[in-house]
């Protein structure tokens, strides 16, 4: 059964589009968002296993979510027109809500799936941890001591609230930390590297079809 979904969300401060298969494969967009096709590809990648391609405005965000739609095993396509010219903010926290919907559509019903996973990414000095619940119950403790005031045009601020905004759309419960590293870019890249690897385990199908709760219920 597929788990894909599509999402567009539109308000005054931004304009988004994504589609999501929590599987990998082939996915594509009816009609793009943008006036006229965008050539930068920075954060463009197409196999036989998946199609990635991010496009918010925000490098560094492309970036990030790059890392995170490869190591979760997703085929994703983000489009993003925000009102940059006042701040990152908008963008960064639109985004976030919009990938955790289209992640909780995709997934729907909480069974058969291991619910919780765990995983751990260094890159180079740094070490994250991340441990996800497919709770239903939105939540999300992020502490990833960054230092810097940006890294590229994302304010460092923002990289948390990516996270917490993502959790808060998708329904889940998420703690993401940053053990040890002294360059912000490797903490936050670690860090959305860990994150993937424990979402590839929390949605991993079992095979059955049982509701991973002692309730019976996830919703």
């Amino acid at each position: 059964m597929s788990r894909s979904a599509t999402i567009k969300r539109d308000t005054n401060e931004t304009k988004i589009q994504i589609a999501l298969s929590l599987d990998g494969g082939h996915i594509a967009l009816q009609e793009s968002i943008f006036p006229k096709k965008v050539e930068d590809d920075h954060a463009t990648q197409s196999s036989s296993a998946q199609v990635i391609s991010v496009q918010t405005g925000i490098g560094f965000l492309d970036h990030m979510l790059h890392a995170l739609a490869k190591h979760s095993g997703w085929s994703l396509i983000v489009e993003c027109i925000g009102d940059l010219h006042i701040d990152d903010h908008h963008t960064a926290e639109d985004v976030g809500i919009t990938l955790g919907l289209t992640f909780h559509k995709a997934l729907g019903q909480v069974k058969g799936v291991k619910r919780f996973g765990s995983g751990f990414a260094p890159l180079d000095e740094a070490l994250s941890r991340a441990v996800v619940d497919l709770s239903n119950r939105p939540y999300a403790v992020i502490e990833l001591g960054l230092k810097r005031e940006k890294i590229g045009d994302l304010s460092c601020e923002m990289i948390p609230h990516v996270l917490e905004s993502f959790a808060q759309g998708a329904a889940i419960t998420i703690h993401v930390d940053c053990l040890r590293g002294f360059n912000d870019h490797h903490r936050a890249e670690s860090a959305f590297k860990a994150l993937a690897v424990a979402i590839k385990e929390a949605i991993s199908r079992t095979g059955t079809n049982d509701v991973p709760s002692t309730k019976g219920v996830l919703f």
